[in-house]
């Protein structure tokens, strides 16, 4: 499974709005792992940010 995946189930399981640490920490992948997906996730619209700073799937 590749890192934006398991960013996107790490969100999806949570159901709520979570940050970058957060997903880091639930997912076990290296922080600058997870903003590299992060950023590419908010590129291609799968993620969007309801609260600052906090993220969810689209």
């Amino acid at each position: 499974m590749d890192d934006k995946t398991q960013v996107l189930d790490a969100m999806r399981k949570a159901g709520e709005p979570l940050n970058a640490g957060k997903i880091a920490e639930l997912t076990g992948l290296d922080r600058k792992a997870v903003d590299k997906a992060m950023a590419a996730l908010k590129k291609e619209g799968a993620i969007v940010s309801p609260i600052r700073c906090k993220w969810t799937p689209a």
